[in-house]
């Protein structure tokens, strides 16, 4: 199994990743592993996408759709 090494971490960090993996029951190892396990999962998102149907939103004009309108609308989709 490859092996990663992090260098340059702010003591900080590590102080709340010990202080994490003690309230876990892991070791700082596993504790590191298990959140780069969970980030690695995670969909990565498509933030020129997001923009883009907010700029489809509609500027409100008077006596023009209301927020909530709005945010339904954008649900929906």
């Amino acid at each position: 199994m490859p092996d990663i090494l992090v260098r340059g971490l702010d003591v900080r960090v590590v102080k709340q990743l010990k202080a994490r993996a003690k309230q876990n029951g892991r070791s700082l190892q596993g504790e590191v592993k298990l959140a780069l396990e969970q980030v690695a999962a995670t969909e990565p998102v498509d933030v020129a996408a997001i923009v883009e149907r907010w700029k489809k939103i509609p500027i409100r004009k008077k006596n023009g759709p209301s927020s909530l309108d709005i945010l339904r609308e954008v649900r929906e989709q």
